[in-house]
């Protein structure tokens, strides 16, 4: 049985917005680590999907790393559900200033029933990760059923490879909060459909872990 093989990529890292949340917001990333980006096409495979989300961040950080694939598509597939998680009105202030209930955002409870329950919580304004975590699923089922049995190159963001892991892992949003995804770490997942599952049911078949924030390592 031939899997379905995802290759997610967390995207470069963010300029410009230390210390701040920037959630869903369209911000830069700095894709100036040739070496890196060389290090990650490398270990890519030659005849995949790649996937991108709409915020420039992820498109950026999949054209570094096409420079150095030869076999990388000239076009990227968009998928809107893969977006980071959307922080409401809290988007754009650090967290000192939410800590010290600076403006409308970081009034009254949320802030602190966002650190009680920070996968059922929402932001005022945005959404939940649990929310995250239903929305990517339904991506990750629909591209899997569409490309079933080939590779799919996935440069997203630390909330939806998280919710990736916890759709294979069969674990809550909660516990899926637990993992590190570092940015242009590589996560690889693969998908083994049941083959006597009706094509109108649900994804179903099993799930294996190939590996977690890996780093990918430039030659010296």
């Amino acid at each position: 049985m031939t899997p379905t093989r995802w290759w997610w990529i967390r995207h470069a890292p963010v300029v410009g917005h230390e210390g701040r949340i920037y959630g869903s917001l369209d911000v830069d990333c700095d894709c100036g680590d040739e070496a890196l980006f060389r290090a990650l096409a490398a270990t890519l495979p030659r005849d995949a999907v790649w996937v991108v989300t709409p915020l420039k961040r992820t498109r950026a950080t999949a054209e570094a790393i096409a420079r150095h694939h030869a076999a990388a598509p000239e076009e990227f597939h968009v998928e809107p559900r893969l977006v980071e998680q959307h922080f409401g009105d809290w988007q754009g202030l650090t967290y000192a200033e939410l800590d010290a209930g600076a403006g409308e955002a970081g009034r009254g409870e949320a802030w602190r029933r966002f650190w009680q329950a920070p996968a059922e919580a929402v932001p005022p304004g945005g959404e939940s990760f649990a929310a995250l975590s239903r929305r990517v699923a339904e991506a990750i089922e629909s591209l899997t059923r569409r490309h079933v049995g080939h590779d799919i190159v996935c440069i997203s963001h630390g909330g939806p490879i998280r919710a990736a892991l916890a759709l294979a892992l069969t674990i809550g949003p909660a516990q899926a909060l637990s993992f590190a995804v570092d940015t242009c770490s590589l996560t690889r997942l693969e998908h083994f459909a049941d083959e006597n599952r009706d094509p109108e049911e649900r994804l179903g078949g099993s799930w294996r872990i190939a590996g977690v924030n890996l780093s990918a390592q430039p030659p010296r």
